[in-house]
């Protein structure tokens, strides 16, 4: 990669689009699978408080009951895995802890 990472990169969607792709998804999924899930702010801001951490990387994964997870690392300047920091799972699934229905997740 030849940009340094600041941490200061756009990522901002529209909720349309943001709507649009999780359709998308929804699509491909039984209504008994994952759709997204919640990761608490103390734990966010201990990955992102890591010294050298830019921003995070996620990694799609799959647990041992075959479900659908992500595993979020910190990332420094140089984009590299902070590997031996903070890692995050254990992510509380929606379906169970999910919003009221919005276009993000509902139909």
């Amino acid at each position: 990669m030849a940009e340094t990472l600041t941490g200061r990169e756009d990522h901002n969607i529209s909720l349309a689009l943001a709507a649009e792709y999780t359709a998308n998804y929804r699509r491909t999924i039984s209504p008994d699978e994952k759709k997204g899930g919640y990761f608490g702010k103390d734990a966010l801001l201990e990955l992102l408080n890591q010294e050298g951490c830019v921003g995070f990387r996620y990694y799609y994964g799959i647990d041992e009951k075959r479900k659908k997870v992500l595993v979020l690392v910190g990332v420094n300047s140089e984009a590299n895995d902070l590997v031996d920091g903070r890692l995050l799972e254990r992510s509380w699934p929606c379906p169970h802890c999910c919003s009221v229905d919005n276009p993000l997740n509902s139909d």
